[in-house]
């Protein structure tokens, strides 16, 4: 049932990318490219955060990682979607090799070591002249097509890597690493003492995890045109996503669709109405949603019919 929500909902949010993809709007298609980065952070995030309870605050290393990347292919020749595929599989393989490590640590310790990948992503990229550009950051190639088919073109390609997201988060679910991350989520001792390899399951979590935002950031550079290490690799991209899949329902696979669309719109309204303090005022809205809904929107409990409840009492 879960998964057929999901599957619904996000459905609906493509109609959704086709309507805004017809409209020719750039404003609006700018708007919807935004949150299918959010989704798809925050769907990766949940990976291993919400369904593995690992407090990763790796997700902007991965963002950069995979924006820098993305960047190097296409200043060697190398084509815009060959460009983003091989973003995220780089992305994936570092997670690999450094999650070997830093997945050895558990609570606030493995949430400081996540969070130190990210600072060492970007004093590498900041000092790494002649690969990264070092604080000069890079340039990528320009199109010369208008803004509404760029608009358009990187909508398709986030849509895309958010889509991705979802069914990687229903099939994670279903299958056996889902499980195994629940128990780990519950208790990683009691889950080893079963037979279960929970360094596999981590790594592997956080590898897909890093698979999901490596493309998200190597497109983003392409719609950019350049990068330099403090925007690509800033810890606001750690945490916005941490914040939408609790706000929805952390552990479940529409609770990341559903946090990042709520997270949207009230930064979109606070936005509009106290610009001067928009960063405050969306910050207390968002501590006020986690004060009174602990376990996101999705863990309300909905009154029920009196026709369910009599069926459930009888």
């Amino acid at each position: 049932m879960k998964a057929a929500a999901a599957l619904a909902g996000w459905l609906t949010a493509l109609a959704a990318v086709a309507l805004l993809y017809a409209s020719g709007e750039a404003y609006w298609m700018r708007l919807g490219t935004v949150l299918a980065v959010n989704i798809a952070l925050a769907s990766g995030w949940n990976l291993i955060g919400g369904m593995g309870g690992y407090p990763s605050f790796a997700t902007a290393g991965f963002f950069g990682f995979g924006a820098y990347a993305g960047a190097i292919l296409q200043g060697i020749g190398a084509p815009m979607p060959l460009a983003w595929t091989g973003a995220g599989l780089c992305a994936a393989a570092f997670a690999l090799a450094i999650g070997w490590i830093v997945l050895k640590l558990r609570g606030h310790y493995f949430a400081i070591a996540s969070l130190s990948v990210v600072l060492l992503l970007r004093l590498v990229a900041t000092n790494w002249t002649g690969l990264t550009g070092g604080g000069m950051g890079l340039n990528l190639p320009v199109l010369a097509e208008d803004v509404v088919f760029q608009a358009r073109l990187f909508l398709l390609a986030q849509a895309g890597v958010a889509s991705l997201a979802v069914i990687v988060a229903i099939l994670v679910a279903r299958s056996r690493l889902g499980f195994a991350l629940a128990c780990i989520r519950q208790n990683e001792t009691a889950a080893g003492m079963l037979g279960l390899d929970t360094r596999i399951a981590k790594s592997v979590a956080f590898a897909l995890s890093a698979a999901i935002a490596g493309p998200a950031g190597a497109i983003y550079a392409s719609s950019v045109f350049y990068i330099e290490p403090g925007d690509v690799f800033d810890i606001q991209n750690s945490v916005t996503p941490i914040i939408m899949t609790l706000v929805g329902g952390a552990g479940t696979v529409t609770g990341p669709i559903l946090g990042a669309l709520i997270y949207q719109v009230l930064e979109q309204t606070i936005w509009a109405r106290f610009v001067a303090v928009h960063s405050g005022v969306l910050g207390a809205s968002v501590v006020l949603l986690a004060l009174f809904l602990p376990r996101g929107v999705l863990g309300l409990r909905w009154p029920r019919s009196r026709v369910v409840a009599r069926r459930e009492a009888a």
